[in-house]
């Protein structure tokens, strides 16, 4: 049996990295009595598959996790919120295909919502992201490797503000396994410093043989 689960991660869990973050979903599935399936080997593992990283720091309200259950199980949202800390809010719960492909190799897109804390004024900001949109290539650098990053920004927009003292972006990136954009990479471009904005994902987009 396999479980798919959208979760929000809010809070100070923002600051959990994704090998942690893949613990803490384990022992909360103990903690609410679901049986496990595990790996076959010498070091037998919970099959567990998160979606996609999510960047330290960042919130999100769009997490997906795929659970492997040993047998057929009743799983019932407020058993597994029950046993899951301050930070995560389960929001949605569904069975799916056993068969299905990997998370991983399903996601195709993510989109980010990005608030400006200190933004540059209105029309120099339009004029930084029409830039960065037109542009032929963006050539960056990532671990050693030279690549671009223009390809990977699908969509870049302006929110209408929330208040009067921040401005907002949409940004769809691209989130394949071997060609993911990143929000400060993005943000560095717009000459935007990471540390003056408030990062969320909003929303995971996925193949044709996947979620939409």
């Amino acid at each position: 049996m396999r479980i798919r689960i959208t979760f929000a991660k809010q809070g100070a869990l923002r600051y959990t990295g994704h090998l942690d973050l893949h613990k803490l979903w384990e022992r909360a599935a103990r903690r609410a009595g679901l049986p496990l399936a595990y790996s076959q080997g010498f070091h037998p593992q919970p099959k567990i598959q998160i979606a996609a990283a999510l960047p330290l720091g960042f919130s999100s309200r769009c997490e997906i996790i795929d659970l492997w259950l040993g047998e057929t199980y009743a799983v019932q949202m407020a058993e597994i919120q029950a046993a899951l800390p301050q930070g995560i809010q389960v929001l949605a719960l569904e069975e799916v295909d056993e068969r299905a492909p990997a998370l991983q190799t399903l996601v195709t897109s993510a989109e980010y919502e990005v608030t400006l804390l200190n933004p540059p004024a209105g029309s120099d900001l339009n004029r930084r992201l029409a830039a960065v949109m037109e542009a032929a290539s963006l050539p960056r650098q990532r671990r050693g490797k030279v690549y671009d990053l223009r390809p990977l920004i699908e969509s870049l927009t302006l929110l209408p503000p929330e208040d009067k003292q921040a401005a907002r972006l949409l940004m769809r990136l691209s989130a394949r396994q071997s060609a993911t954009g990143r929000p400060e990479e993005v943000l560095d471009v717009l000459g935007i410093p990471l540390e003056e904005t408030r990062i969320e994902r909003t929303r995971l987009l996925f193949g044709a043989d996947g979620l939409q």
